[in-house]
């Protein structure tokens, strides 16, 4: 099988594209700049599926009228360390952005701040926010429910999200620590970049729709379902179901947005459910003032002892030794900045057609 054709695009070249995309249906200048940003973040940092490689959903959301450019992101209820905010079906790329902001500022008066959001849209990589906080010397928290797309344990539909978690933490000399991770096996755009370069996927990924484990991405695709963390009960997949539910509840059950099977679809292909629970899909960030448990330099240093402590872990045979997360992001980022971001024709294609729509020159 024929390894898939890269491109390297310079950094600032995709973000100006991805920008004049997004004014180009009325998105408000800053608006389109931090939509831009958190897609670009995205692709620096190695996470493919969520950056670029979206922008023709977004286009296409937009092109129908499916997402509103000019919304009115509000608190619709709050205290002291917590919000409700209603995203305006806006862009979730721009709701949550705003919503995080909100966690944050409610950290520096009440030591946390936690804020769930209902009305919005799918808003990419849940490190971007958590990244966030860790400029204020926060502990940041970000997760998101989205379209249905795995079934739960022991079932044979799909019925979640893939639902992701993110959290992060600062380091003094060391690199932060910045976990980011679906509550699936895989995340959706793992399976999308498989099909298109016409790979098989591992075992214990995804179903087929008769409930059959499958290593064919159009089997997921076609009918099937991911599964959650830990694949079956005897690898642990009840723990990447709770997780999922817990993501679940967080986002949607808790600020009034659709959760499990009603979320709505992102892409225009997705089933679109029967009956809706709430509004839109649902996101949850949270900010920890680290100065309201210890002191910010002595946590600091303490998770440099912690990274250090674990990268001096004895190898397991045949690999390169114990990563701290976040190492494979940091990684990419520092090469891609230099060298450029690598795009498979496939998405390069689909940046052309909005290029070819638009005017918009690639």
């Amino acid at each position: 099988m024929n390894e898939p054709q890269y491109h390297l695009f310079a950094e600032e070249r995709l973000r100006t594209f991805a920008t004049e995309t997004f004014l180009y249906f009325g998105v408000p200048k800053p608006d389109a700049q931090q939509a831009a940003d958190v897609l670009i973040a995205a692709d620096l940092r190695g996470i493919d599926s969520h950056g670029v490689a979206r922008l023709h959903t977004y286009f296409d959301m937009l092109q129908l009228g499916r997402i509103n450019p000019k919304p009115n992101i509000r608190i619709v209820r709050e205290k002291m360390s917590t919000a409700t905010v209603d995203g305006d079906n806006g862009l979730g790329l721009v709701v949550g952005p705003k919503a995080n902001q909100i966690a944050m500022e409610k950290a520096e008066k009440a030591g946390s701040g936690w804020v769930s959001v209902c009305n919005t849209n799918h808003y990419g990589i849940a490190g971007y926010y958590v990244l966030q906080a860790l400029k204020r010397d926060m502990i940041g928290w970000a997760m998101t429910n989205s379209t249905k797309l795995v079934a739960p344990l022991w079932g044979a539909e799909r019925m979640l999200g893939t639902n992701p978690i993110a959290i992060a933490f600062p380091g003094w000399e060391e690199p932060p620590i910045v976990i980011d991770m679906a509550t699936s096996a895989a995340a959706y755009g793992k399976i999308e970049i498989a099909k298109r370069a016409g790979k098989a996927i591992p075992e214990g990924w995804i179903i087929d729709k008769d409930g059959n484990t499958s290593t064919n991405p159009s089997d997921m695709i076609n009918g099937g379902a991911l599964l959650p963390l830990g694949s079956d009960r005897e690898h642990g997949g009840h723990k990447g179901y709770a997780l999922a539910a817990m993501v679940d509840i967080l986002c949607c059950v808790l600020s009034g947005a659709n959760w499990g099977p009603f979320a709505p679809p992102f892409a225009l292909r997705q089933e679109i459910p029967a009956r809706s629970v709430g509004k839109g899909i649902g996101h949850f960030f949270g900010a920890m003032q680290i100065d309201g448990f210890m002191d910010v330099t002595t946590f600091k240093k303490q998770i440099d002892d912690w990274i250090r402590t674990f990268r001096a872990t004895k190898p397991a045979p045949g690999t390169a030794g114990v990563l701290i997360p976040g190492d494979p992001e940091r990684e990419a980022e520092a090469i891609r900045r230099q060298e450029g971001i690598p795009l498979i024709q496939a998405v390069v294609d689909d940046l052309l057609d909005i290029s070819r729509q638009t005017g918009i020159p690639l």
